[in-house]
């Protein structure tokens, strides 16, 4: 049976099942539910836990065995199969075994990633998914769209709540990373004064690096400081932040641009486009940004995304030419200054 993990707080509070399977690539959520599995069993007498590798040369019959003896220490107990490789051997049909009959007084929390359309349709698959033993959880990983309110209920249970421009910043810090968006939510709780975090907290308190100066590179062009701006990359350089960090920052950037450009050409407010953004431009950078934009048309804009394009083929040795010349190029156009890639 399936089991929406928003409800498997609830359902824990209940008589909990034989089996429970957590099938996920993202290792935040994924660990989180094993957690509040492993507590509820604990809450509810389930004392003694024997943990299972099943890799290659795991021996199946191991499991088996594990379910049918009885415990010297506890009456109850949880045993954990972790399968790495996405599913079980030619021998795992034990495990279909142990899933027709679980083991009594015995919960067993099975982890693995996320299953392909095969795994889905093979027995073992289907005795996972639909297994009546079984509570099944799909964890599906937080795409960008949904990161900033993910963000928000992650502070939201930790006691604190933000402004849309800290969230947004945040989400572009960790770059989709939840583990380590939940460490900086964790030190803006220990480092905040008060409740209420905004950007300047923000800046403050969360972890700041090599790939975070980069940040700092796009505001310097945007701003039209092309001396500083290529400073900043030869510092980026010298530090050892690799091509595609800097790419990344400055494509995502130049797209934005098109994207308002264009927009702004087809007649919408500037403030609308800001506002409608995703994410949206922040405040106090929307002078920062309507500076870029007068300085560039909306073709313009988009020539210089086929430059990030054609830097990326450099970086992957798909094209001619050096990623970092590509890179100073586009920076330099960035910042207003007349230059093409050449391809």
């Amino acid at each position: 049976m399936k089991l929406n993990p928003a409800q498997l707080g609830k359902h824990l509070q209940g008589t909990l099942s034989p089996v429970y399977v957590i099938s996920g690539d993202e290792p935040l959520l994924c660990q989180e539910a094993a957690d509040a599995i492993r507590a509820a069993t604990r809450q509810q007498g389930f004392s003694e836990r024997q943990v299972f590798n099943a890799d290659n040369n795991f021996d199946w019959g191991n499991l088996l065995q594990a379910g049918a003896s009885l415990s010297l220490f506890a009456e109850k107990r949880l045993l954990e199969l972790r399968i790495a490789t996405g599913k079980p051997s030619d021998k795992g049909t034990a495990l279909l075994e142990y899933l027709a009959r679980p083991a009594e007084d015995t919960v067993l929390l099975i982890s693995l990633p996320k299953l392909d359309g095969n795994a889905q349709k093979s027995k073992w698959g289907k005795a996972l998914i639909d297994g009546q033993n079984v509570q099944f959880m799909q964890i599906w990983p937080v795409d960008a769209h949904q990161l900033p309110q993910w963000i928000r209920q992650r502070l939201a249970q930790s006691g604190l709540s933000a402004s849309a421009e800290a969230v947004d910043m945040i989400a572009i810090r960790v770059e989709g990373n939840l583990l380590a968006a939940a460490q900086e939510i964790e030190k803006l709780k220990l480092l905040a004064e008060g409740t209420q975090i905004d950007v300047d907290t923000v800046q403050a308190a969360v972890a700041d690096s090599a790939r975070f100066d980069v940040f700092g590179l796009i505001d310097a062009a945007l701003n039209g400081e092309a001396a500083h701006a290529l400073r900043m990359l030869e510092g980026l350089r010298g530090e050892g932040v690799e091509p595609p960090v800097i790419l990344w920052a400055l494509a995502r950037e130049i797209r934005l641009l098109a994207t308002l450009a264009q927009q702004h050409a087809q007649g919408m407010p500037l403030d609308k486009a800001f506002s409608s953004a995703r994410p949206p431009v922040w405040d106090k950078r929307r002078p920062l940004v309507s500076k870029a934009l007068q300085r560039l048309s909306a073709s313009r804009w988009a020539a210089l995304l086929e430059d990030a394009q054609q830097i990326d083929a450099q970086i992957k040795g798909q094209a001619m030419g050096d990623p970092w010349s590509g890179l100073s190029l586009l920076t330099l156009s960035l910042c207003g200054q007349r230059l093409r890639l050449l391809g």
